[in-house]
């Protein structure tokens, strides 16, 4: 029997996030697509994939980057207990495109928090980066896809040109339609870091 081809292309689909996820549990570093723009990512826990990724970006490894995931499960036993109020606001945001500083556990690797005191945390609404977490069974890092102060990628083509041969795997996909990367938030304060009301 023919197959539709509304199920060929999922099969596909999932056949080639399943083929990235690999990548990751293996170790690799990764590009793929994120809300606003072309993310690079491996498993946060990974000290070796996480230092090839900073070789790769050229990036200080004491500004910290953001963890993505689809589940705070998955990141949970890094962070502190918080106020009722305080966790409720950041889940009232998610899923979508706002990042939360919240404040770590010191069993939280230094390589992901780098001189700061809380973890940049993210439960992403990006259906393909949704479906890679949960196929890798892990949360990923999730630094913009470009060398520090160059302008991040938004498309594959971008992300070939300045990274094939430099990452392990491209997830070729689309990124959703935000205009700006993920606004940043404190949990403790309410500052806003990157975008919000007073960036407006």
């Amino acid at each position: 029997m023919p197959v539709p081809a509304g199920d060929a292309r999922e099969t596909r689909v999932s056949a080639d996030i399943e083929a990235i996820a690999t990548v990751v549990r293996n170790g690799g570093v990764i590009a793929y697509p994120t809300e606003a723009v072309f993310g690079l990512g491996c498993r946060p826990a990974d000290a070796a994939a996480f230092e090839r990724l900073l070789e790769i970006k050229n990036r200080d490894v004491g500004k910290g980057v953001i963890v993505i995931t689809d589940d705070l499960s998955r990141v949970a036993h890094w962070l502190e207990p918080v106020p009722e109020a305080m966790q409720a606001m950041a889940e009232a945001s998610w899923p979508g495109p706002h990042t939360w500083l919240w404040p770590a556990r010191p069993a939280c690797p230094d390589w992901l928090r780098g001189r700061h005191t809380r973890l940049a945390v993210r439960v992403t609404a990006h259906a393909s980066v949704r479906a890679l977490c949960s196929a890798a069974g892990s949360a990923l890092v999730s630094t913009s896809a470009n060398r520090s102060g160059a302008p991040p990628c938004r498309d594959t083509e971008c992300v070939r040109r300045h990274f094939e041969g430099r990452v392990d795997g491209i997830l070729d996909r689309p990124c959703g339609e935000a205009e700006r990367p993920s606004s940043i938030r404190d949990m403790v304060t309410g500052a806003w870091i990157r975008g919000g009301p007073v960036a407006r």
